[in-house]
């Protein structure tokens, strides 16, 4: 699309935030009003039901100039884009026409990057009113540090025949139509400020951030940064806002963010939001205690959870949706929230931690430490399960997500470079390693008919597992050893963990576990040489 062709429709949306059918209310007036359409917890927050109830990444496409491009597009998503001017004009003369809440809020607290983010939401149906409660809850008050505008026009009432996220990340506009979930506003604002961050040097990743404090072996109480990449329901947003056992004097973990920070060359990391969106499957409050307690908080906001008519709530009922949500507040977390929602310089900390979250469950380790060139190749290759949040029609499936970031516009090779430059240039104060949350052992056997049945469960990790492993790495008491097939380094013991449970000869015979490394390999070689520019050392890290 031309340049000319997209500043017409940022004119438009521009005209639209001035229309007199745009009401602006207080945070105040939003929650009382919100309110009135959901349902009342015994914890005293409310729950509201969606229609749709995940993100509609098969139906979300990029418009602009060449440099946006989407590497993949299926063929909805090429008809969006031809469509685009006319699904715009069409949504525009409609909007004329309904009554339109405006929120304008700013993602992050910093004085170098805040993008400011206004919510055009039509409340045709009048209920709607709660994603612009929820959007004020998520990101900070109005404030006028520098950063682009960024706009999300929503007509939830859309036809459903017509759903589609149309995206124009160059001028900072997407349109959201057709769905009522959430995460198309929040996933909104963020995917374009990542855009914008990048264009000023900066690499915005779909991670989690924290500081942790922990006593080494020599008895010295180190202070780290640490960042945590995932895909949605990997265990992010879990092992975010976890303090991993940490208890002697001195020792703790500080809670920055939950999902998206942007990181920059001098090893700083710029926070987004107060609102942690969680996935609440599951959630228990003695695995997740610091979750648990800012979860249930009268400040919280429950999405698609089932909630009987006494206001009990059920977070392991998955009859509405295997998806179910939550808004929580950084304030909730009481001792444990980080000063600042961002992460401090590399001179200012005893070093960066970067951990990737994967989720799979055959032959790969449930913790590696990883060269530079290793966590780049980490990076590009994205590894996870496709989940309820993402596209719900391939739930379960391996997926390969770049950053573990489906949210990234552009050149995704670009990022890769940034990241393995970022970290080979501070090696000495970045570690970088790869833990898997799913488990080990799994047999899946190919039938006739080309259906697959799994004949051997896999031995999943647990949490409490896991906070271990991430004790032992920010503590430095665990032994490596090298690993035989992948060329990383792997836990030869942890405290608390039996690690030779996870094995692989107590699952496969030698012939299986040599034809899922060899088929693993080959498929990251693939996948990794798919990507113009990469840095060959990259390239060159999966070829072990």
């Amino acid at each position: 699309m031309e340049q000319a062709e997209l500043q017409d429709i940022l004119d438009a949306v521009k005209r639209l935030h001035e229309q007199p059918n745009v009401i602006h209310y207080s945070p105040e007036e939003l929650r009382q009003i919100a309110e009135q359409y959901g349902q009342r917890t015994k914890y005293g927050n409310y729950n509201f039901i969606s229609t749709v109830r995940n993100r509609s990444a098969w139906l979300t496409a990029y418009v602009g100039s060449p440099r946006v491009a989407q590497r993949r597009l299926n063929e909805r998503q090429k008809e969006i884009i031809r469509d685009a001017q006319k699904t715009v004009k069409a949504v525009h003369e409609y909007l004329n026409k309904v009554p339109i809440v405006c929120v304008e809020r700013t993602m992050g607290d910093n004085p170098y990057f805040t993008p400011h983010c206004n919510l055009l939401l039509s409340i045709n149906k009048k209920e709607m009113i709660r994603l612009a409660y929820m959007v004020g809850q998520t990101l900070f008050p109005r404030g006028n540090g520098p950063g682009p505008q960024l706009y999300i026009v929503h007509v939830p009432e859309w036809q459903e025949k017509d759903r589609q996220i149309l995206v124009f990340p160059e001028i900072g506009v997407t349109y959201v139509l057709g769905s009522d979930y959430y995460g198309e506003d929040k996933k909104g604002f963020l995917r374009m400020a990542m855009w914008f961050a990048k264009q000023e040097g900066m690499l915005g990743v779909h991670a989690g951030a924290k500081i942790v404090k922990a006593i080494d072996k020599s008895g010295r109480l180190r202070r780290y940064s640490m960042i945590l990449f995932g895909l949605s329901a990997t265990g992010k947003t879990t092992h975010a806002c976890h303090d991993h056992g940490l208890k002697e004097e001195g020792e703790g973990i500080e809670i920055a963010q939950d999902d998206v920070v942007f990181l920059r060359k001098d090893g700083s990391a710029l926070g987004t939001e107060r609102g942690f969106y969680l996935k609440t499957e599951y959630l228990d409050p003695i695995i997740q205690p610091l979750i648990y307690k800012a979860a249930t908080s009268t400040n919280a906001i429950f999405e698609n959870v089932m909630v009987d008519r006494f206001g009990n709530v059920y977070f392991d009922d998955s009859t509405l949706t295997s998806n179910g949500r939550g808004i929580m507040q950084r304030d909730d977390f009481g001792v444990h929230k980080s000063p600042s929602v961002n992460l401090p310089p590399l001179d200012e900390v005893d070093g960066l931690i970067i951990i990737f979250i994967t989720r799979r469950n055959t032959v790969v380790p449930i913790a590696s430490k990883l060269t530079p060139e290793q966590a780049a190749a980490a990076f590009m290759l994205g590894e996870s399960v496709e989940t309820s949040a993402g596209d719900p029609r391939r739930a379960g499936e391996s997926v390969r997500e770049v950053g573990t970031n489906p949210f990234i516009v552009g050149d995704e090779a670009e990022e890769g470079n940034w990241f393995y430059d970022f970290v080979k240039r501070h090696e000495d104060k970045v570690q970088c390693y790869l833990l898997n949350t799913g488990g080990v052992g799994e047999l899946v056997e190919k039938n006739s008919d080309g259906s697959k049945t799994i004949t051997q469960k896999v031995v999943r990790v647990e949490i409490p597992e896991m906070a271990s492993i991430i004790r032992g790495i920010v503590k430095g008491t665990i032994k490596w050893r090298p690993e035989p097939y992948f060329g990383t380094l792997v836990p030869g013991e942890v405290e608390g963990v039996d690690i030779s449970k996870f094995e692989l000869t107590r699952f496969y015979t030698r012939e299986q576990i040599d034809n899922y490394v060899q088929s693993l390999k080959m498929e990251r070689k693939m996948w990794i040489e798919s990507f113009n520019g990469l840095n060959k050392a990259i390239v060159d890290a999966v070829n072990v």
